[in-house]
């Protein structure tokens, strides 16, 4: 059961201690939360079937239907109806879940230097750590306009960068495997 906090702070059950690094992995530190905020972000997917179908971890669908929503109830995601069909809703990231841009990132750039990653994968955790905290708030500002006002993806923005390096890298290991 979650309990209301302070004003501004996210809704949270109690935790085992007040400290914020306990906190803070309670309430994402579980298999899948981080990987749904991940896929929200990095993907554009922000619907269920979306985000079902292109789960790479391959996370089932109830385990994928109660995290979004405890990140709903916690106050990192937004579970809106989708304008172009009455049964279809759609999850956007809060600005709480935008802010964890420079976590992901610095958990990406960590997984890459200390853990066997496939290239293609290591990429978008590359240039993220590369471009560092300019990067970030480039991202954060285009996740804003997408998530918080309902703009469309830019063509040429972080998002579209990111992919496309990590398209080229697919690419280029799939053509070194064949």
């Amino acid at each position: 059961m979650t309990q209301p906090v302070a004003s501004g702070k996210l809704t949270t059950a109690p935790g085992k201690s007040g400290c914020p690094i306990n906190m803070t992995v309670e309430l994402l530190g579980d298999r899948w939360s981080l990987i749904v905020v991940r896929d929200i972000m990095f993907s554009g997917a922000t619907h269920f079937r979306e985000l079902l179908a292109g789960s790479m971890e391959g996370i089932a669908s109830n385990v994928l239907a109660s995290r979004l929503a405890k990140l709903v109830d916690a106050g990192l995601l937004t579970r809106d109806d989708d304008p172009s069909h009455r049964q279809k809703v759609e999850y956007h990231l809060t600005e709480a879940a935008i802010q964890l841009v420079p976590v992901l990132a610095n958990l990406g750039a960590w997984g890459a230097r200390w853990l066997d990653t496939t290239p293609e994968l290591t990429i978008r955790a590359e240039l993220l750590a590369a471009g560092g905290p300019s990067l970030w708030d480039r991202f954060m500002a285009e996740l804003r306009d997408i998530h918080l006002h309902g703009a469309p993806a830019p063509p040429d923005g972080v998002l579209a960068e990111l992919t496309a390096a990590y398209e080229e890298v697919a690419r280029r290991e799939a053509a070194a495997g064949a």
